[in-house]
């Protein structure tokens, strides 16, 4: 077909035939991640909602979301405060500050007074446990 037979509205439809598409598959992927990141539902119930998904699709990503859209909201915050709390372990571990070093610190303070010995041993404890 010569370039000069495509109207402007037929490339419009294109466009939004793409963009439909590449949002259906952004929804799949969206059912399909939460379908498997849920723990309370067996590994039956999960082949069925796949089966479903594909044999039926519109129809069952529209039942999935009114049935358990209240969930994918819980699993996706729960999921995303877990990484949050891994990402800040990760940060404070290899931020450089070590055991070796709090021990450090501690021992300077208790050297010019700041703290006494025995807070300085209470600390100390704290740190090594």
């Amino acid at each position: 077909m010569p370039i000069a037979e495509v109207s402007f509205g037929q490339v419009l439809l294109v466009v939004l035939e793409v963009f439909v598409f590449f949002a259906w598959i952004m929804v799949l992927f969206t059912i399909l991640g939460d379908l498997f990141r849920d723990h309370s539902l067996s590994g039956w119930g999960k082949a069925a909602w796949v089966v479903f998904l594909i044999f039926v699709p519109f129809l069952a990503a529209l039942i999935y979301v009114i049935a358990r859209g209240h969930g994918m909201r819980e699993r996706a915050i729960k999921q995303q405060q877990e990484a949050q709390q891994e990402m800040a372990s990760y940060i404070q571990k290899t931020a450089g500050h070590s055991t070796a070093d709090e021990i450090d610190k501690l021992s300077k303070l208790k050297d010019a007074g700041t703290i006494t010995p025995e807070q300085f041993e209470a600390q100390k404890a704290k740190l090594l446990a």
